[in-house]
């Protein structure tokens, strides 16, 4: 299993792109600003990772655990997310377009102004999740859990998303 030592590492910012690091342990770790497109990250252990305005470009991160993770500005698009757990998770100003979310936990993560466009968050959950000024044209959201998710006038829907009859159209609790 690839593992990061306990102490601080100093990581060249091409040396991830591409790697094959299935249930890598990178909790904690300090990756922003990295290029880790291409990598194989499934099943990998990412809890806490902080990586403001990193690449994962076509990165597999299938059944992979963010949870709390920091992705603010990240770039994703293509990635695939499919089973991933991004609980709590800063994905603000995030670019999802095209990523593959199906069945994704994305319970409480903050979504603000990111863009999900033409991704697939079909089985997904969002409850509670942060949808302010997030695009989400053209999304894939068949079955997904939107309770109590928090969204603004800024945010764009898919085409025929039907908002449930006398609910607040920005406090979802009434969907699933």
């Amino acid at each position: 299993m690839f593992q990061l030592p306990a102490r601080p590492v100093t990581i060249d910012s091409t040396e991830l792109a591409g790697r094959r690091m299935v249930r890598a342990d990178l909790g904690g770790a300090d990756l922003s600003g990295m290029r880790l497109d291409g990598a194989n990250l499934r099943q990998a252990r990412l809890v806490g990772v902080r990586a403001v305005g990193a690449t994962f470009v076509g990165t597999r991160m299938v059944r992979a655990d963010l949870s709390g993770a920091v992705l603010h500005d990240a770039d994703l698009r293509h990635a695939d997310l499919s089973g991933a757990r991004l609980r709590r998770a800063d994905l603000s100003g995030a670019t999802l377009a095209g990523a593959n979310l199906f069945g994704a936990d994305l319970t409480d993560a903050d979504l603000t102004g990111a863009t999900l466009c033409r991704c697939t968050l079909e089985v997904a959950i969002l409850r509670g999740a942060v949808l302010h000024g997030t695009d989400l044209s053209d999304a894939r959201l068949a079955t997904a859990d939107l309770r109590d998710v928090d969204a603004d006038e800024d945010t764009i829907w898919p085409a025929g998303i039907p908002l449930p009859r006398g609910s607040d159209p920005w406090r979802m609790s009434t969907w699933r």
